[in-house]
């Protein structure tokens, strides 16, 4: 499903993003990044969505080398993938059914379709009765439930989330965990780059350290 190979990410100002890195994930499996702050895990997770480009090196999404993808291309990959973050990056003039359906607004689904999906998302995350509210009566944690819900309404087949437990509690971080597990287990490949370092060794799920852009160590979790 993913493939970094000898891949290397230098910024105009002389930071070195990643360096010659190179990993495999197989479709279906959850996988968590992990390293300090500043390691390269956000730039992984950009590269993967096309917001960034390799300096040197090859990314494959799905077999495709992103090298080759133009500029109109990118919205079509872009549609094959959910993304999660820290700050949720909701619309907070918004329902949190409008949140959710923005995706497949933007992909021209058919309105009838989006009202069956949208509901079948927050179903999904226990949250199908705040589909009229606003994201500012919601908890963090709820708020993050809708991010989720909106990742996964047009059914990716690749979820990638960049620190999703990031301003959250212990158990509702665990709570979100299980809510990317659940996924999986439908065969949803899972990438999350995370330093919940402790979260993470509870799950026994691959765990790829990143130190400096390079790879430090690729093992099973817990």
């Amino acid at each position: 499903m993913i493939r970094f190979e000898q891949v290397s990410k230098r910024y105009p100002n002389g930071h070195q993003g990643l360096d010659n890195l190179s990993f495999h994930i197989r479709a279906g499996e959850m996988v968590f990044i992990t390293g300090h702050s500043g390691a390269g895990k956000s730039t992984l997770l950009k590269l993967i969505m096309c917001m960034e480009r390799p300096s040197s090196g090859h990314v494959h999404v799905g077999g495709q080398n992103l090298r080759d993808l133009g500029s109109a291309d990118i919205p079509y990959l872009r549609r094959q993938v959910g993304v999660v973050f820290q700050n949720h990056q909701l619309l907070f003039d918004r329902t949190v059914f409008d949140n959710v359906a923005l995706p497949l607004i933007i992909n021209g689904t058919p309105a009838d379709e989006i009202g069956r999906r949208v509901r079948a998302a927050l179903d999904k995350v226990g949250l199908l009765s705040k589909e009229g509210s606003y994201p500012i009566a919601l908890s963090g944690g709820e708020q993050q439930r809708v991010g989720i819900a909106r990742a996964v309404v047009h059914k990716p087949a690749l979820l990638l989330a960049d620190e999703p437990t990031g301003n959250l509690d212990p158990g509702l971080s665990a709570e979100i965990m299980a809510l990317f597990e659940d996924f999986n287990r439908v065969g949803v490949t899972v990438l999350i780059a995370s330093h919940d370092l402790p979260l993470i060794a509870k799950l026994d799920h691959r765990m790829l350290t990143l130190h400096q852009g390079r790879l430090l160590q690729d093992g099973e979790g817990a």
